[in-house]
């Protein structure tokens, strides 16, 4: 089955949003679509911001991909993180995600981005597989975080 990579465009916002809900309720993070709707619109508004794609077959919709963009004086420039890689449960296991990974990598590639991270649920074995055999790997340093309010 062939994937076709689209620009998410504001007509997408709605599809895109009930994706992530999906996406979000599989290890019970929160959301609220209204939020992520207006975040979503602020994304496509502004491409230094990153790029996002919806992923179709035979033109319906089965997932999104989105990479942001972060500049790195370590890495020299452009470096992006894979933010999210949904493919909805009907879709998995049909060659979506190598697809999506291939895609983004060209994508990178074309908008000079030198690195491109990613987080991972550790339960989530599967989609571990999928990207070591792609390529990446385990960096060796931790992710911390912050939250400012």
């Amino acid at each position: 089955m062939e994937a076709i990579f689209r620009p998410i465009e504001s007509k997408d916002i709605p599809i895109v949003v009930a994706m992530m809900e999906d996406f979000y309720a599989i290890d019970n993070y929160p959301i609220d679509a209204n939020v992520s709707r207006e975040l979503m619109l602020e994304f496509l508004e502004n491409e230094s911001l990153g790029r996002g794609w919806t992923i179709l077959k035979e033109n319906e919709p089965v997932g999104y991909v989105i990479m942001t963009f972060v500049f790195s004086f370590e890495y020299r420039g452009r470096i992006a993180f894979l933010d999210e890689l949904f493919i909805s449960a009907g879709a998995r296991g049909l060659g979506f995600g190598k697809a999506a990974l291939d895609f983004v990598a060209g994508q990178a590639k074309a908008l000079s981005v030198k690195i491109i991270y990613l987080e991972i649920e550790r339960h989530n074995s599967a989609a571990q597989k999928l990207y070591l055999a792609k390529g990446y790997e385990i960096h060796n340093r931790g992710l911390m975080k912050l939250v400012v309010q």
